[in-house]
């Protein structure tokens, strides 16, 4: 049977099926982000929660370091080599990402969205980068797991260090 076109009066049977298919749609593609159950495919990024302001961590291109010499990288600047503290890191909510200096004038880079659940790791310390969320570690020199839920590592991310400036890649 054949629906009749809307006149303006009512909600007709197509637009309300249409409607709950896009939020079934959305429900689905908002699940795809999460992993609650800790299992061995844990590592999704999910969406960015708690982006904000830069806080201490550390981060490297694809977990490599960044030589204070390198050149190249164009991009925003993201902190002066002195405010990445040796055996520590900054975390930059903003850009999704936390750069780490191991040791004096090495200098890391990885995702800063935990690869549990998706949320935005909270901090570096004790030479971890550390998530609010379900306590996972992360080692600073290489973003490997170093205390669960979290069972992958960390992805590494592209700076680039030129003098004391470190910038996005």
């Amino acid at each position: 049977m054949t629906q009749p076109a809307p006149t303006g009066r009512g909600t007709t049977r197509r637009a309300v099926v249409t409607a709950a298919g896009a939020a079934g749609l959305a429900a689905t593609l908002a699940a795809c982000g999460k992993d609650d159950d800790g299992g061995p495919d844990s590592g999704s990024a999910g969406s960015a929660r708690d982006a904000g302001s830069a806080q201490p961590s550390r981060s490297a291109q694809g977990g490599g370091s960044a030589p204070p010499s390198q050149g190249g990288g164009d991009g925003m600047e993201l902190a002066k080599t002195s405010q990445i503290p040796e055996g520590g890191g900054m975390v930059f909510k903003d850009h999704k990402v936390v750069v780490t200096q191991p040791t004096a004038g090495e200098f890391k880079a990885f995702s800063a969205i935990c690869t549990h659940a998706g949320c935005s790791v909270g901090d570096v310390s004790g030479g971890t980068i550390n998530c609010p969320c379900h306590q996972s570690k992360f080692d600073i020199t290489d973003g490997s797991v170093k205390g669960g839920p979290a069972r992958k590592p960390l992805p590494g991310a592209q700076i680039t260090v030129r003098g004391n400036s470190i910038r996005m890649a």
